[in-house]
């Protein structure tokens, strides 16, 4: 007996080594391959994972069937981005001859998120957090947070926070974990957009992002971090960083459109918009002068009088300023007149852009409004 469980450790042990190997090949494709080479990585990973597969077969002998040999075929099947249904069999067996083998739990919610079903998931990595506190169903729970299904906005607003929490428990595990930071990263992304653009999360999730690449040089290689961190830069209008993070994260997964397309459609909006500002609109001289000529103070309303009080009864003291008087970051109680000459939308929506001039010797303005009513307009 004694003999029989030492073999059956040895063979766990080399199974183990077997999928440890195809993982690191998986996760570490760059460190022996160009980004040339990145349209053949799953393939290349699908390659490897059917030698490995191969090759446990020869080893697993006695061992075949029991639950820690399940999951490391489970494992082995999970490795490539698709949903398997064998890899749910064996793992779901591996599950149910030990509920207690957490690993067996996070990779069967894996499987179940790419098969779309996202409570099952949640189910499965909840449970592991039960037998064993652990970074990867922290990780896991965070990003299968923000996909459950809601019946209400605050539901869904709780999940995020939910989500955002779940990501720090995972950090705090292993701070120098890449992954989780990324997580992170995403879960402050969420958070952004789900709770009114506050630019202190902004800045949260790019530096988690930062972090990530700091601790793990293979987090540069994450297709989904460059898309995702683009996805802040063009929302703080920082073009350039955002058509960089663009192109990388196409260039790093060519089968992927998204990167490619949120490219395109940056680099037609900014041609689109620095042709109207160089044609003020394609408004003519002398309507230009009639509507430049017709702007009075009065049209500022609460505004002109030189101070407004707002909702809650703060007085704000304003100064109207020539647009060419603005300068770069917050002008505090500035307040600009001038005739908007065009908008231009997107397929976003946001935000939503208009060009603005206020002297007919001056230059059209580009201003961009974000957080706007549905039903507001010009």
């Amino acid at each position: 007996m004694a003999d029989e469980d030492e073999e059956n450790g040895e063979v766990r042990q080399r199974l183990q080594e077997l999928v440890d190997q195809l993982y690191h090949f998986r996760d570490h494709y760059f460190e022996s391959h160009s980004v040339e080479d990145a349209g053949r990585k799953q393939q290349d990973v699908r390659e490897e994972m059917e030698k490995t597969l191969q090759q446990m077969e020869v080893i697993e002998g006695v061992s075949k069937g029991r639950a820690p040999v399940l999951m490391l075929k489970g494992k082995a099947l999970n490795v490539l981005p698709d949903y398997n249904t064998q890899a749910e069999e064996l793992l779901s067996k591996a599950v149910k001859l030990d509920p207690e083998l957490v690993e067996a739990w996070n990779h069967l919610g894996e499987v179940y998120w790419k098969k779309g079903d996202v409570s099952a998931a949640h189910t499965c990595f909840s449970g592991a957090l039960s037998h064993c506190k652990n970074k990867i169903s922290l990780q896991n729970l965070s990003m299968v947070l923000r996909q459950l299904r809601t019946t209400s906005p605050d539901e869904h607003a709780r999940n995020v926070m939910d989500s955002v929490r779940q990501a720090k428990l995972a950090v705090q595990m292993e701070v120098r974990d890449g992954r989780s930071w990324y997580v992170l990263g995403n879960a402050y992304l969420s958070l952004f957009f789900n709770t009114g653009q506050n630019p202190k999360i902004s800045q949260q999730a790019l530096s988690a992002y930062a972090q990530a690449e700091k601790v793990d040089p293979m987090a540069s290689c994450n297709p989904d971090l460059h898309l995702n961190r683009a996805t802040l830069y063009k929302y703080e209008e920082n073009y350039m960083d955002a058509l960089e993070g663009f192109a990388r994260a196409a260039a790093l997964d060519p089968a992927w459109l998204e990167p490619r397309q949120r490219e395109q459609q940056l680099m037609d909006f900014l041609d689109r918009l620095t042709c109207l500002l160089e044609n003020k609109g394609k408004v003519k001289g002398k309507k230009l002068q009639s509507m430049l000529g017709s702007l009075r103070t009065s049209q500022l309303g609460p505004c002109g009088d030189g101070h407004y009080q707002g909702p809650s009864g703060q007085k704000v003291e304003l100064e109207q300023r020539p647009l060419s008087a603005l300068r770069p970051g917050v002008n505090s109680g500035a307040v600009v007149l001038g005739k908007v000459l065009f908008s231009l939308t997107t397929e976003e929506k946001v935000p939503f852009t208009f060009g603005l001039m206020d002297s007919a010797e001056g230059p059209c303005f580009a201003v961009t409004v974000y957080n706007m009513a549905q039903s507001w307009g010009f």
